[in-house]
Order: C-alpha cells, then sequence, then structure tokens
C-alpha cells in the first residue's frame, strides 16, 4: 500500500535514508502527526490503530503500537533521552539512552499523553490525559493523574540578615 494512501496532505511524514516503518491495515491519522526516525530506529504501527491531531512519534530504536490501538490529540512518544551527566561535556554532546516503546492491542491512550523510553503498556489500557508514562504499565490498567498546585509561603528575610 502507498504511504500516500495513508496520510493525509496535512500530515508531515519525515524519515531518514535507511530507516524503517510499517503500518498495517486501516491505519488512519488525523492532522499534523509527525514520525521522525534516526537511521536505526523504526515505527510499526498495527492494524485499525488510529492517531488524531498534533501526535508525534520519535524514534532511534523502535516504536509499536498494536492493533486497534486509539491515540488522542497531542501525544508524543519518546524511545530516546539525551545523556547529561559527563561533568565538562555539553549535553547535546553526550549522546542518548534508548529503549523500546511498546503499546498493546486495544488502548486508549488520552489526549497530551507523553510516553517515554523504555515503556510497554500492557493490552486493554486506558491512559488518562495529560499523563507522562515513564513506567511500564501491566494490561487492563487505568492510568490517571490529578494534577497538584504546591503552594509553600515564602520565608522572608531583611536584605542584612544571613539565611
Amino acid at each position: 500500500m502507498l504511504i500516500s494512501k495513508l496520510l493525509n496532505a496535512y500530515t508531515t511524514y519525515k524519515v531518514k535514508f535507511g530507516s524503517k516503518v510499517r503500518f498495517g491495515s486501516k491505519v488512519r491519522f488525523r492532522k499534523n502527526v509527525r514520525i521522525a526516525i534516526s537511521d536505526t530506529g523504526r515505527v510499526v504501527f498495527g492494524n485499525g490503530v488510529f492517531m488524531n491531531n498534533d501526535c508525534s512519534l520519535t524514534s532511534r530504536v523502535s516504536i509499536t503500537i498494536d492493533d486497534d490501538t486509539i491515540i488522542g490529540e497531542g501525544v508524543k512518544f519518546y524511545d530516546h533521552n539525551h545523556r547529561f551527566n559527563i561533568k565538562g561535556k555539553l549535553i547535546k554532546n553526550q549522546g542518548f539512552s534508548c529503549q523500546e516503546i511498546h503499546i498493546g492491542k486495544n488502548c486508549w491512550i488520552g489526549s497530551n499523553v507523553t510516553i517515554l523510553k523504555g515503556v510497554t503498556i500492557g493490552d486493554n489500557c486506558v491512559i488518562g490525559a495529560g499523563s507522562v508514562i515513564r513506567k511500564s504499565i501491566p494490561k487492563d490498567s487505568l492510568v490517571y493523574g490529578e494534577q497538584k498546585i504546591i503552594t509553600n509561603k515564602i520565608k522572608w528575610r531583611l536584605d542584612n540578615e544571613e539565611s
């Protein structure tokens, strides 16, 4: 099947040479889905996967989304992270740590979720809007979180006082 049939006119598709992307049947995208794959990365979409507006997948290793999973607006997938702990070396020059992402069958990933490297989400999971997923989720799970506003009183001091 031609990629042009799978992707509508509003979808950005960016893949460097030598990379791999595979689409199952009946994969559907809305507007502005971005797929960026490095030389060693790959992205696999199972049958019946749906991605809503403004999603992005950035792969240096592997991102797999299994059959019949639906993805809300603004969801981001990153199978890598910048290394940053070498003193005296710029972060941008330290390379990446990478681990695969695997999303199971029949999952619903809510809007504005971020899924980070090394995560496996089991089959039949629902991930609530706005979640940041950095650990694996067992099958048949509902994941959500409420944002908390933390307010602390400022401990004022006079200008001539030592802290």
